[in-house]
């Protein structure tokens, strides 16, 4: 786990990779709890009978979208901002599905920090996280992800500023 204390110690990451998550497994309960969750019910996800005749390899496949779901989970544990009040997922500039995730595919997360600077009295963090699925050559996923973190310091600043 990578610390950051500071803008600085954010700005040391560029350009290195800060973790490689655990595999984990995306098992049919997943997909379909997924499907609930977001009302997509396209059969390539969901009807295992039709898949077994009909997609490549006769498994079902993951929502592109779960796939990115699982970013923030799996990628927890990379970094840790120190004084930290709050964090903000500001959204993605980019993002794009490579390769299916077949149902009892394992995937994992990697992460490397693009850029890291100051903007409006917080960390903006810029990372490019690619989702690779275990023995495929090509990776599920890879997504530029923007994070903003606000530090203990940043918020008093900020607040003793609005009371002026």
């Amino acid at each position: 786990m990578h610390i950051i204390k500071s803008i600085a110690d954010a700005k040391a990451l560029e350009g290195i990779e800060v973790g490689v998550s655990d595999w984990l497994v995306i098992d049919q309960d997943r997909i379909n709890r997924f499907a609930e969750a977001t009302n997509d019910f396209q059969w390539i996800h969901v009807d295992e009978d039709r898949a077994s005749n009909e997609l490549p390899g006769g498994k079902t496949i993951s929502h592109g979208y779960l796939t990115l779901s699982l970013i923030p989970s799996m990628t927890a544990d990379f970094i840790h901002v120190e004084n930290l009040t709050r964090a903000i997922n500001f959204g993605s500039n980019k993002v794009r599905f490579y390769a299916a995730v077949q149902v009892d595919a394992r995937v994992r997360t990697r992460v490397v920090v693009k850029e890291a600077r100051k903007r409006g009295g917080a960390l903006h963090l810029l990372s490019e996280i690619t989702v690779d699925v275990e023995g495929e050559r090509k990776p599920a996923c890879v997504a530029e992800t923007i994070g903003i973190y606000f530090f203990a310091e940043q918020v008093s600043e900020q607040a003793a500023c609005a009371s002026s």
